[in-house]
């Protein structure tokens, strides 16, 4: 039963694992061949927003 508990845990781990690897490896060619022009629109849109913005916290430099 031991034997079965860990196939089984070893199996879930590889395909949970596998799948995450998939998903970011997928995401990472779709965003670079067709991210076309907008591929940095929302984070030049949240930059634009937050310029001028106080820093709060954190060590001052």
């Amino acid at each position: 039963m031991v034997g079965y508990v860990i196939d089984l845990s070893i199996v879930a781990i590889l395909v949970i694992g596998i799948t995450a690897l998939i998903g970011v490896l997928t995401n990472g060619i779709g965003v670079t061949f067709f991210g076309g022009k907008k591929r940095t629109e929302f984070t030049d849109k949240s930059a634009g927003i937050q310029s001028g913005w106080k820093l709060v916290g954190g060590k001052k430099k």
